[in-house]
């Protein structure tokens, strides 16, 4: 009878332990609800935590508009759980590592390629789904099941910016710079390269060292040469630098950047300046009057808010992304009707979304079905940004 009981014992162990770890990613908080947790995987550090923090920043209003979500006909508060991925490759894994410890059910970023691509593994091996924000490289999603995204790829913003400077710029010859070793640098480099070379352009291409300060030499090259226009694909902290030390040099050439450099601390590096900057992005203010006007008073009445936007209240694309990945998270959850991992990766293929950044599909490799990129300038007397056309790849 000693060793039935012993034996029914261990067999009701046993099944606990399965009902606890078997998939089930919701927490009760202290007031006895349910709740469903969100990962957030941003830098809030490094030189794209300027990037991170807008990005995020988006996330962060959504959740504050529509905090719950019905899974199985009962109410569930969502929580947003942060992990800081340091805008490093290093330390990507363990910021990976930690939002998995954290139970969260789906992973919302990063802003910057490299982190994603080297937190990809961890959240694979996880069981978790990452849906990817503005992570352009094609990288990200290749090879995998898991990892999704809500924005263009860099094949096509590197035609897209190829096609402005040729086109609009009128460019025959061009500089590009960006970082070694880069993922997303040296990717963009890459395809602006080939797509300019085949509009009949030259192009000069070189890389600078991590943690470099002074770029003076290359923007003297990109003179001394000739070029007609400066494009360089590279961080929020490495391009206030470089459009600083531009102006400096009294540059006439446009420089062109990608995605990255849409953030109020590139503009302000340009204020006051006859700097020629034009940038792609995902999205320019005064594309939906009711998201705009409702980032705003939260930015104005959120002191924390307004710190991470830079201490205005210009919008980002980032943080337009940030929200609309929110609500794909969201849609997500609501089709699988549960909070379990693996049911919500095994839903997003199917989700489509109509975001303030336009309608969200995804495609059979997990990349968001997107076709047009906006081209902004920087005011540099009004210190804003300026929307000059909408740019296909074609």
């Amino acid at each position: 009878m000693k060793k039935f009981l012993a034996l029914m014992m261990a067999i009701v162990l046993i099944v606990c332990c399965f009902a606890s770890c078997g998939g089930n990613n919701t927490a009760t908080d202290d007031k006895g609800g349910d709740t469903i947790r969100i990962g957030v995987f941003e830098p809030a550090s490094g030189d794209s935590g300027a990037g991170g923090k807008k990005e995020t920043l988006g996330m962060q209003y959504a959740n504050s508009q529509v905090p719950t979500v019905d899974i199985g006909g009962k109410t569930y508060k969502v929580e947003l759980v942060y992990a800081d991925n340091g805008s490093d490759q290093a330390k990507a894994p363990a910021a990976a590592a930690e939002l998995v410890n954290k139970n969260v059910s789906v992973v919302l970023g990063s802003y910057g390629s490299s982190v994603s691509i080297a937190a990809s593994e961890t959240f694979n091996n996880a069981g978790l789904a990452a849906i990817g924000v503005t992570c352009t490289n094609p990288n990200v999603t290749a090879g995998n099941s898991h990892y999704f995204r809500i924005c263009f790829l860099d094949p096509f913003q590197g035609t897209v910016l190829a096609n402005f400077a040729a086109d609009v710029v009128k460019a025959k010859k061009a500089y590009c710079l960006g970082e070694l070793g880069n993922d997303y640098d040296q990717g963009l480099v890459s395809f602006f390269k080939e797509a300019f070379e085949k509009k009949g352009g030259t192009v000069i291409a070189d890389s600078f060292p991590t943690n470099n300060s002074d770029f003076t030499s290359y923007i003297n090259k990109a003179k001394s040469e000739g070029c007609d226009v400066f494009f360089c694909p590279v961080s929020i902290a490495y391009a206030t630098q470089i459009v600083a030390q531009a102006a400096d040099l009294g540059v006439k050439f446009p420089i062109l950047g990608s995605d990255t450099l849409d953030d109020n601390m590139v503009l302000d590096a340009a204020k006051g300046t006859d700097i020629k900057l034009y940038v792609s992005t995902f999205y320019a203010e005064g594309g939906n009057k009711e998201f705009d006007d409702g980032i705003k008073e939260y930015i104005n009445t959120n002191a924390d808010a307004k710190t991470a936007n830079g201490g205005n209240d210009t919008i980002s694309a980032v943080t337009a992304m940030g929200y609309d990945a929110y609500f794909v998270a969201l849609e997500a959850i609501k089709a699988a009707d549960s909070a379990d991992a693996g049911a919500i990766k095994a839903a997003i293929p199917s989700v489509t979304y109509s975001g303030v950044s336009g309608d969200i599909a995804f495609d059979d490799i997990g990349d968001a079905k997107r076709d047009t990129a906006y081209i902004k300038t920087a005011n540099t007397t009004d210190v804003t940004w300026e929307f000059v056309t909408q740019q296909t790849a074609a």
